[in-house]
């Protein structure tokens, strides 16, 4: 028995615990889902059960207008699927859906009402605003004399107050706003609120001269609402390094220039005093040119001065490049799987082949000379040799140049 009422206090707290979940749900969400819905309505309205048959479609088609088959039909399109707010809600909601499906649409017709307003408590009717649905202000105009619109009308939320329409203002939105007049109307009704020359807070007239009050950063004169020039005056306050300048009605601060420390103005003309890298030139601050005027503005070897505005800065020179902060040669990596005779031509290997035999008959006649009958033989041999081959190659230089007519 125990175990039954557990189980009886966890479906009630399920249960309240749903409907705290839907009431958080926005009254357009709902609105939405019900829109859609009705939309179905209308789109499903000449559909069937289908089949060949026109006959036995005609007499099930009144079964089929509240059948579990339309219904779920109209679900299933009520929401897209990106809408999530939508899908979440009418998962929550099921039940009451298929209740109004089922037994309610005879006596409840608008879906929206009975949905939304009466059972999930997420809207109110028009004209009603908050968690009550309590009546908006309404004047001679209707909700806030027509001249605004009632803060959370149709939601349970907002305070009900009246949101003016632009010119307008009070309890019931019938003054006119500061900047705006009562204009004459011809029949004795209420003049419409027309606004004032930009600089008036209160006027007669739209024209410049029926002001009455002005607005911050004018001052009346002759009913006229001149600018103050806040920059000739101590109301500006700009923060270091920027200057005041005036706008009509107000003022903004801009920046010195960079040639500046401190500034009246724009440019470097108006500098109270020059930065650093600058230089009072006449009347501007001008740039100091640092490679030119310093006797060794780049101390390192290989290095190059490159003025800029205000500063300059050290280069490695064409053909050097930084390492270590030491300008160094820039030469092309060695390849590891060059050979070492790969950047010779082939004059220069053949020079370099005959360096290296007279160099090995040198040995060998050193040799010789000293009685060593092997070596001498060797000798003769290599001699011999070298002496065949440039022959050879001498023999078929001229006879290859005798028959080119050389």
């Amino acid at each position: 028995m125990s175990w039954d009422w557990s189980f009886l206090h966890a479906l009630l707290l399920l249960s309240e615990l749903n409907a705290v979940m839907v009431q958080t749900a926005p009254c357009q969400t709902c609105r939405k889902l019900t829109d859609s819905f009705i939309q179905g309505l209308e789109r499903t309205a000449n559909k069937n059960f289908g089949g060949g048959n026109t006959a036995w479609e005609e007499e099930k088609l009144a079964k089929y207008a509240r059948s579990e088959t339309r219904l779920l039909e109209i679900v299933e399109a009520a929401c897209e699927k990106t809408e999530f707010e939508c899908n979440r809600l009418l998962e929550q909601i099921e039940d009451q859906v298929e209740t109004w499906w089922f037994h309610r649409q005879e006596e409840a017709p608008d879906l929206f009402e009975w949905l939304c307003i009466e059972q999930l408590r997420l809207c109110c009717p028009p004209g009603h605003y908050g968690p009550d649905c309590k009546e908006c202000l309404s004047g001679p105009g209707g909700i806030c004399g027509g001249l605004g619109r009632c803060e959370g009308e149709g939601t349970r939320l907002g305070d009900g107050d009246c949101v003016c329409d632009p010119g307008y203002s009070g309890h019931l939105c019938q003054t006119c706003a500061d900047g705006y007049f009562r204009e004459k109307s011809s029949n004795n009704s209420i003049g419409a609120c027309a606004a004032c020359y930009h600089s008036c807070k209160k006027c007669s007239g739209p024209q410049d001269y029926k002001c009455l009050d002005c607005k911050p950063g004018w001052i009346l004169h002759d009913n006229k609402c001149v600018d103050v020039d806040e920059c000739g005056t101590e109301l500006a306050r700009c923060p270091t390094n920027t200057y005041c300048h005036n706008t009509d009605g107000s003022y903004d601060c801009r920046g010195c220039d960079q040639a500046c420390v401190g500034c009246m103005g724009s440019g470097p003309a108006r500098c109270k005093k020059c930065a650093r890298g600058y230089r009072l030139k006449g009347a501007k601050c001008l740039d100091v040119d640092e490679c030119s005027e310093r006797t060794i503005a780049c101390p390192g070897l290989n290095e190059a001065c490159i003025n800029e505005e205000g500063s300059f800065h050290c280069e490695c020179a064409e053909g050097f490049i930084r390492r270590d902060s030491i300008c160094v040669e820039n030469k092309p990596p060695t390849d590891p799987d060059k050979g070492l005779f790969d950047d010779m031509t082939d004059d220069e290997v053949q020079v370099l082949q005959q360096m290296f035999f007279g160099v090995v008959i040198c040995a060998l006649a050193t040799l010789a000379a000293k009685g060593d009958m092997v070596f001498t033989a060797i000798f003769i041999g290599g001699v011999a040799a070298m002496a065949g081959y440039w022959l050879t190659e001498k023999g078929d230089y001229m006879l290859d140049g005798f028959l080119k007519g050389r």
